[in-house]
């Protein structure tokens, strides 16, 4: 396993160009925008996010209750991690990039019905008997025995999320700035190659 992560490791990331990049940063700057003037709440993106949520609970309830109340934040978050797992074993560094930016802005989702437990103000979805919908952190929290600091974890997810997403795009950034620096030393080179051709023979 080991060495199978080294070999991926070897392996250099699949060229992105310029203009891609900055395409994509823009994007994302402006996602974080977006992001932060909703002060905490739902995104569009969050209704995506929904379907996937409710599709865990079906799917983690088999495996019994306790794994189908956590199912649908177990598959909100493993969806775009695993993607880009994928991305990254195949050295595609937007795709890798863009799912593990929306992996933790998952996290700001989370971070909104976590700090609801208590109040339970937040409309529910269920794909079940909606006379049995339960607030999934509400019985969360309860068991765990930490409902009472609801707000204070979600305040930690939150900053986790966003931290994600800023690295993210300076990783991103960061590539722009390889790529540049990779096209300059060419131009170093036949800079000295032309240096030396007028440089003095010292014999």
């Amino acid at each position: 396993m080991l060495e199978f992560l080294r070999s991926i490791q070897d392996e250099p990331w699949k060229p992105l160009s310029r203009p891609a990049i900055v395409a994509w940063l823009v994007f994302y700057a402006a996602f974080l925008v977006y992001g932060f003037s909703a002060h905490g709440g739902f995104l569009f993106i969050d209704n995506a996010n929904l379907v996937v949520h409710e599709g865990g609970h079906n799917l983690f309830g088999w495996f019994g209750p306790t794994l189908g109340l956590w199912g649908g934040t177990l598959l909100q978050w493993l969806v775009p991690f695993l993607l880009a797992a994928y991305s990254y074993t195949q050295r595609q560094p937007a795709g890798f990039v863009f799912c593990l930016f929306f992996f933790f802005e998952n996290w700001l989702y989370t971070a909104t019905y976590m700090a609801d437990a208590r109040a339970q103000e937040l409309p529910l979805v269920t794909t079940g008997d909606p006379d049995f919908v339960e607030h999934d952190f509400h019985a969360i929290f309860s068991n765990l025995g930490v409902l009472d600091f609801d707000t204070k974890i979600a305040a930690v997810v939150r900053i986790i999320g966003w931290m994600g997403m800023l690295a993210c795009v300076a990783w991103l950034g960061w590539k722009l700035r390889e790529n540049q620096t990779a096209s300059r030393p060419v131009n170093n080179q036949k800079s000295a190659i032309n240096n030396l051709s007028r440089a003095p023979n010292p014999q």
